[in-house]
C-alpha cells in the first residue's frame, strides 16, 4: 500500500502517510541491524571486574584536578558496566578538552587494580605518546619518563610502529605473561605478535579513524573484554542513536572550569593580509600557528587553496623568516609523524595542513588556527580544528576566511563564531547540511536513506522502541515469520539501502 501510494498517491494525505511509513521502515531496519550486532557482541559472557570503591575514590582524590559532574556521571556508567559479566560496549563522547582521557585512565586503573590488563589504541603515534604520558602521570606508573616508580604502581608501556624491535619483543613477552598491566599504542597493538594474558578492558580513541575490523581485532586479543570507544567529535543524539545504535552512550557535555574559549572571527578574503600580520605577531611572542587548506593540490574545478602550493607561497612570499611545515593526507605515515613531531617540539613556527590535523596533535603553545576556505568545511569539523588551539595558558584565536560569501555560508560561519558548544554546532550542522554530508557519513558504513531524516527524533525513537520490542519477543530473530525481515535487514545493510 505505501509503495503504491508513494508512486501514485490518491491524495496529499495518503502521500504523507506513505512517506511516513517508508521512512519508518528505513529507520527500523537500521535499528534492527544495530541491535542484532549488539546482541551478537554480548551473546557470550565477559569478565566482570571487581571494582573496589576505595580504589576508585583513591584514584579520584589523587587527581590534580576535580572531576566535572559530567566526567563523574560518565565514570559511574562505565563502572556499572565493568562490574557486570556482560561485556561493556560503550561510546564515550566528549567535546575537545572535556576530559575523556581522565575518565578512561580511571577505568583502566580499576581494571589493573582488579588484577587484569587494559589496552588503549590511538590512531597516530603522536596521540598515543600523548595518552601514554598523561596516563603515566595520572596513575603514577612505572616506565613514566618523568619520575620514579611509586610503590604498587602499574607497569605501563608504549607500543607503536617506531618502537625498536628489541623493545617490542620485551613488550610482547610482558603482555603475554601478564607482567605489563597497561599498554598504550597504535595499530601495532593488533599485530599477530601481541598476546595478552588477561585483557579485560580495551579502549579505542578517536574511534572513527579505525575500521570495524580493526576495533574487532583489538577486542579479540582477550576473551570478550569490555570495550570503550571514545570520540571528540560532537554527534547529535539522533545521529548517535543511528550510527552507534549498538553502543551504550555516555556524554561529557561539560568543560573543566577555567578553560578559556577560543576567540573566533570570520574575516573577508580582503582581510587576509591582516590575518597574516596577526599570525606573525603571535609567533614573535613565541607562539605557534596552524594554517588549514581544503585541498592537497590545485584543482581546475574547485577554486580553493591547496596545501602544497599554499605552503610554498607562504614560505617564499609571506613568512620567509619563519619555519613552515607541510602536512597532508597523501604523505606516508612516517612523514606525517615526523612533521607533527617537529611541530610538537617547537621546531616549526607554522604548520600548513589539510584536514588531517583535525585530531592527534596537542600543542599548548599553538595559539592561532587560520582556516582558508572555511565555507567548505562542516561546522563540526571547524570546531575540531578550533580545538587544536586554546590548550595552554595563552589566549587563543581561530580565524575563518571564506572563499565565497553566500547568505547560507555566512549563517553557518556566524554560528561557529558565536557558539563554543560542540554539541549545539553539531545539531546546527545536521540541520543545515543534512545527514548525507554530516561528518562524511556516506563513508561511515551507514546505508543511504531515501526518505528518513535523522532529525526526526519522534520517528527515530519509535523505530528503536519497535526494534527493541521485536528482540524482546524473539532475541535470535529465528521465527519463520521474520525470515523476510531478516532478508530485508541484510539487503539494507549491504549498502543498497533498498527496502522495497
Amino acid at each position: 500500500m505505501a509503495l503504491r501510494q508513494i508512486h501514485f498517491p490518491q491524495d496529499q494525505e495518503m502521500l504523507t502517510r506513505a512517506r511516513y511509513r517508508l521512512a519508518f521502515d528505513e529507520l527500523f531496519l537500521i535499528q534492527v541491524g544495530m541491535l542484532r550486532q549488539r546482541r551478537q557482541w554480548q551473546s557470550e559472557p565477559g569478565q566482570a571486574v571487581a571494582v573496589e570503591e576505595d580504589k576508585l575514590q583513591q584514584f579520584i582524590l589523587g587527581l590534580p584536578f576535580e572531576l566535572t559532574g559530567a566526567q563523574q556521571r560518565a565514570l559511574d556508567e562505565i563502572v556499572q558496566d565493568l562490574r557486570r559479566d556482560r561485556p561493556m560496549n560503550r561510546l564515550l563522547q566528549g567535546d575537545v578538552g572535556s576530559g575523556k582521557t581522565a575518565v578512561a585512565a580511571a577505568a583502566m586503573s580499576l581494571a589493573v587494580a582488579a588484577g587484569a590488563q587494559a589496552a588503549m589504541m590511538a590512531p597516530t603515534e603522536i596521540l598515543a605518546e600523548q595518552h601514554y604520558g598523561t596516563i603515566c602521570r595520572l596513575l603514577g606508573a612505572a616506565r613514566c619518563d618523568e619520575g620514579e616508580q611509586t610503590t604498587g604502581s602499574p607497569d605501563v608501556r608504549l607500543l607503536t610502529g617506531s618502537t625498536p624491535q628489541a623493545e617490542k619483543e620485551k613488550i610482547y613477552q610482558g603482555l603475554a605473561d601478564g607482567k605489563i598491566d597497561l599498554i598504550v599504542g597504535t595499530h601495532a597493538l593488533i599485530q599477530e605478535g601481541v598476546r595478552f594474558e588477561r585483557l579485560a578492558l580495551a579502549i579505542v580513541d578517536e574511534q572513527h579513524r579505525f575500521g570495524v575490523a580493526q576495533r574487532a581485532a583489538l577486542r579479540q586479543k582477550g576473551y570478550n573484554p569490555h570495550l570503550l570507544v571514545m570520540t571528540a567529535t560532537p554527534i547529535p543524539r539522533s545521529m548517535a542513536l543511528t550510527l552507534y545504535g549498538d553502543l551504550d552512550l555516555s556524554v561529557i557535555d561539560e568543560l573543566p572550569p577555567g578553560r578559556q574559549p577560543v576567540q573566533t572571527r570570520l574575516l573577508l578574503p580582503t582581510e587576509r593580509e591582516r590575518a597574516y600580520a596577526f599570525v606573525h605577531s603571535q609567533i614573535e611572542l613565541g607562539r605557534q600557528a596552524f594554517i588549514i587548506c581544503p585541498l592537497v593540490e590545485e584543482s581546475e574545478k574547485v577554486e580553493a587553496k591547496a596545501a602544497v602550493e599554499e605552503h610554498k607561497r607562504l614560505q617564499d612570499q609571506v613568512f620567509p623568516d619563519l619555519r613552515l611545515g607541510l602536512l597532508h593526507g597523501r604523505m606516508k605515515g612516517q612523514e606525517k609523524e615526523a612533521v607533527m613531531g617537529r611541530f610538537v617540539r617547537g621546531e616549526l613556527d607554522i604548520l600548513v595542513s589539510t584536514s588531517v590535523v583535525e585530531v592527534g596533535i596537542d600543542v599548548p603553545n599553538a595559539t592561532v588556527m587560520l582556516i582558508e576556505g572555511a565555507n567548505r568545511f562542516g561546522l563540526a569539523q571547524l570546531h575540531q580544528f578550533r580545538g587544536r588551539v586554546g590548550r595552554g595558558e595563552h589566549t587563543s584565536y581561530c580565524l575563518l576566511i571564506a572563499d565565497s560569501t553566500t547568505a547560507f555560508s555566512e549563517e553557518r560561519l556566524r554560528a561557529i563564531e558565536t557558539t563554543h558548544d560542540g554539541f549545539v554546532l553539531a545539531e546546527k550542522d545536521l540541520e543545515l547540511r543534512g545527514p548525507g554530508e554530516f561528518f562524511g557519513t556516506r563513508q561511515s558504513g551507514l546505508p543511504d536513506l531515501r526518505l528518513a531524516n535523522f532529525t526526526d527524533m519522534r520517528l527515530l525513537n519509535l523505530a528503536r522502541r519497535e526494534a527493541q520490542r521485536l528482540f524482546e519477543a524473539d532475541p535470535d530473530l529465528a521465527s519463520p515469520d521474520l525470515r523476510l525481515l531478516v532478508q530485508q535487514v541484510n539487503k539494507f545493510w549491504s549498502g543498497r539501502g533498498d527496502v522495497s
